[in-house]
């Protein structure tokens, strides 16, 4: 029986390690139907010679709308000509020519030269490509918030959206991506932009533990062969992940678990194989979470931490108020946007106690040992 349990040094549990990497692109896209028919018929006008219409997709980080506009856009390419989509990493291009390089590349076929060539012919070029081509163009401005960072949202919304006035194309469409609640792109550009831009605002809500399950359980499926996650391990990962309420860390925790298991020449995952991937998963994504903070909400983060380590302390919104004054003086309305904020971050949970007078209870979704050591490293990467 052992030897049968034994993994050879030539075998492998992947069946497909791909399917765990950030661009794969699932063969069926979970609980997120709606919107993807939304953004679909935003997009329809354009198949009758019209222009598409702009959305806003707003929602925490990895809840699948990178993957829904990607998803999108490969039905497009695959069956139409009348649309061009052009999908763009803003972390990567966050300038004018960066951005129009992407579109130009997609439309025309080939990469404008990185030198020798000005922003306004390699927008003149691509628009007599589209032109010529009688498509529409579709923008997907992924992490539009670091263009809103670079202060250039509003001049590339801009140029994008009003391309068909100095050019004979129709009026170019854009989806612009966010994962910062905090921001509302469309006030964070003048009124010359919002003349034009009239986008339609598409939610995406944080996936429930029983969605993780299914999303997780098909990567599982395509990616590992059988049996290699039993079901206890299979839940534990939910289980994490439904905590972070981040999927790629799910799916992190899969691979991860997997290569574990594979290392120690086993043919299943078990518990501290899916334990000692989260300690070097999760704990990243505490430190970046906490990092985004600006020095207020940091400053409330710790002190919750130090509270919650004390067990006899009562955790509700009115009394953490109260007890933070003598460190985080503030008023009402700061403490309570910095604890939105916190929440927003995926830092803590608030959850309503109809018991206590409709108060909420503050629930720290990480160990309030690892939430202090980032706050403290993030306090001496600041001061150096």
């Amino acid at each position: 029986m052992r030897q049968r349990e034994t993994l050879r040094y030539d075998q492998t549990l992947f069946r497909d390690h791909e399917v765990f990497e950030f661009t794969y692109m699932p063969d069926e896209l979970h609980h997120r139907d709606a919107q993807i028919r939304e953004l679909a018929l935003l997009a329809r006008p354009a198949l009758r010679s019209g222009s598409p219409r702009s959305a806003i997709l707003r929602g925490p980080p990895r809840t699948g709308k990178t993957t829904t506009v990607r998803r999108l856009f490969a039905e497009i390419e695959e069956t139409t000509q009348q649309i061009a989509p052009v999908y763009i990493n803003c972390k990567q291009h966050r300038t004018p020519f960066a951005v129009f390089a992407c579109i130009f590349e997609a439309v025309v076929g080939y990469a404008p030269p990185a030198t020798g060539k000005h922003l306004d012919e390699v927008v003149r070029v691509a628009a007599k490509r589209l032109g010529e081509r009688e498509a529409a163009l579709l923008v997907c401005l992924d992490d539009a918030n670091y263009l809103h960072e670079a202060r250039q949202l509003n001049d590339l919304l801009y140029r994008i959206l009003r391309l068909y006035e100095a050019w004979d194309v129709r009026k170019p469409g854009v989806f612009a991506i966010s994962s910062d609640l905090r921001l509302n792109l469309y006030t964070a550009v003048d009124e010359r932009v919002r003349s034009v831009f009239h986008p339609t605002e598409v939610f995406f809500s944080p996936y429930a533990k029983s969605e993780i399950q299914e999303i997780l359980g098909d990567r599982i499926r395509q990616g590992l062969y059988p049996n290699v996650v039993p079901k206890a391990s299979a839940n534990l990962i939910a289980d994490l992940t439904a905590k972070e309420q981040d999927i790629r860390v799910g799916i992190d925790l899969v691979r991860m678990a997997a290569e574990n298991a594979e290392g120690a020449g086993r043919r299943t995952v078990t518990r501290k194989d899916v334990m000692d991937a989260s300690r070097t998963i999760i704990t990243p994504t505490l430190q970046k979470r906490a990092a985004d903070l600006n020095e207020g909400e940091r400053a409330l983060l710790y002190r919750i931490a130090e509270m919650v380590q004390k067990t006899d302390v009562t955790m509700t919104s009115g009394a953490v108020f109260e007890a933070t004054q003598e460190y985080i003086p503030n008023g009402a309305t700061t403490y309570r946007t910095r604890l939105k904020r916190l929440e927003e971050a995926g830092l803590v949970d608030l959850p309503l106690r109809t018991d206590r007078g409709r108060t909420r209870e503050i629930l720290l979704r990480f160990a309030p040992d690892q939430v202090l050591a980032a706050c403290e490293k993030i306090g001496k990467t600041s001061a150096a």
